[in-house]
């Protein structure tokens, strides 16, 4: 009878479309590639060469959640079906329907598909991840968001810590960023509190080995640079400044080059938006001092693009343009393997972002503009906040360049991105471009319509 049962189920048909998608990579190499992206993402898969092959050979025939948010990432613009997969209520089938048969009814007369691990919340088949739908639990936007970051665990006892509580604030560093990468910081910083204060409590634990007690060092002050951000995101400078410091003093007390390059990247950052460009130059100095004790001319690339952000600051426009030449140079060498993990959102788009801004800042419209436009065109979806970002600096750009007509429709277009994006510090840049505009009411008549509505909406 069993004999009979299997007979009767079609062998599975492979995956072509999945195999054109690995190109000339080996099962291995592309498997190595999907875990990188995984992380890229805060996402943890153990991907395999075995894997890959059930995929191609058909007997995966729908990938779970965490991975096709992975491939989502990898291939931006194609759908689960597209890569040759089958939708997932085909694949759930009977099985899945007779579940939901099974489960009381919700008040109103209505079933719904839970999301494991957040009892009550429904699921949609929209593209946000489960870590997404778990923090967002009331209406999907970070303003009205209850926000939950993933609990970070206390010491198993009052002077313990091990690699479960490292794995914990790793994981949280991750979360963040993935947050802040599709909503902005706004609704966020808050609640980021909390697994930074837990990770400062582990740091006192005892550890039994040093590994651990380096993870947790630089765990806790990756949480630090990210909760830091949120504040700087969101308009709290006072804040920022605090805890890059803290950051700073991790790295110096564990003789972490790596989290000391990155403190004193986000100090030159903070400095440069609150408007210290000479400290902006001198923390960027430092982060390359640092920096150089690495292997990533990636990470070098970044911290003289922020050293050039001090120098336009300054108006030095020709140790600007070094600089900038610089930051190009080492970007053209390529990704390494000592390339710190929390650099995933730098790629060409940043660079040409970040390279806008130093143009803008030095009064030269057209060039910001050409390097604008470029950034939001090369930018990743997944980089929601930052197609945000350059949106806004292109319709900056083009306000201050003299083309009314083409800011407002730049503006128009941040205007609808910024309805999921909560970023202060990109809405007050829109604010200002809507101010300038306001002396072309015609040629900018419906954006400003639109923007004094969302104003009044909140």
């Amino acid at each position: 009878m069993a004999s009979s049962h299997a007979s009767s189920s079609p062998p599975p048909r492979p995956n072509e479309a999945f195999r054109q998608l690995r190109g000339s990579r080996s099962p291995g190499e592309f498997a190595a590639a999907v875990r990188r992206a995984a992380r890229e993402i805060g996402e943890q898969v153990s991907c395999d060469a075995r894997y890959i092959g059930r995929v191609e050979s058909g007997e995966i025939r729908c990938p779970n959640y965490a991975y096709e948010r992975v491939f989502r990432h990898m291939f931006p613009g194609r759908e689960p079906v597209d890569m040759g997969f089958a939708p997932r209520n085909v694949v759930r089938g009977k099985r899945a329907r007779e579940t939901a048969e099974a489960r009381p009814p919700e008040p109103g007369g209505t079933v719904r598909d839970r999301v494991p691990g957040a009892p009550g919340t429904p699921f949609d088949s929209h593209k946000e991840s489960d870590v997404l739908r778990r923090a967002f639990m009331t209406s999907g936007t970070a303003a009205m968001a209850a926000v939950s970051l993933g609990a970070v665990p206390g010491p198993r006892s009052p002077r313990r810590a091990g690699e479960t509580e490292a794995a914990a604030v790793e994981q949280a560093v991750r979360r963040i960023r993935l947050l802040d990468d599709r909503h902005g910081a706004d609704g966020l910083y808050r609640r980021a509190a909390r697994p930074l204060r837990v990770a400062y409590e582990l740091l006192d634990a005892d550890t039994r080995r040093q590994s651990v007690a380096d993870r947790l060092h630089t765990g806790a002050g990756e949480l630090a640079i990210s909760v830091g951000w949120l504040a700087h995101d969101s308009g709290r400078f006072a804040d920022a400044r605090s805890h890059y410091a803290e950051a700073l003093a991790m790295a110096r007390v564990a003789g972490d080059p790596a989290l000391e390059a990155h403190a004193f990247c986000n100090t030159s950052f903070l400095a440069r938006d609150a408007g210290r460009p000479r400290e902006a130059v001198r923390a960027a100095q430092a982060a390359q001092r640092a920096g150089r004790r690495l292997a990533s001319p990636r990470l070098m690339s970044l911290l003289a693009l922020r050293e050039a952000g001090g120098w336009a600051g300054l108006g030095d426009r020709e140790a600007c343009e070094e600089a900038l030449a610089r930051a190009r140079t080492l970007f053209g060498r390529g990704a390494a393997a000592a390339d710190p993990e929390w650099m995933s959102f730098f790629g060409e788009a940043e660079l040409e972002g970040l390279e806008a801004q130093c143009w803008s800042v030095l009064g030269d419209w057209a060039r910001a503009a050409e390097h604008a436009r470029r950034a939001v065109d090369l930018q990743n979806p997944h980089f929601a906040r930052n197609i945000a970002l350059f949106t806004t600096q292109l319709a900056s750009d083009l306000a201050h360049g003299g083309e009314p007509d083409a800011a407002a429709a730049a503006g128009d277009r941040a205007l609808d991105l910024l309805t999921e994006i909560h970023s202060t510090r990109i809405r007050t840049m829109l604010a200002a471009t809507a101010r300038r505009l306001r002396h072309h009411p015609r040629e900018a008549e419906g954006f400003l319509a639109r923007y004094r509505h969302a104003v009044a909406e909140g």
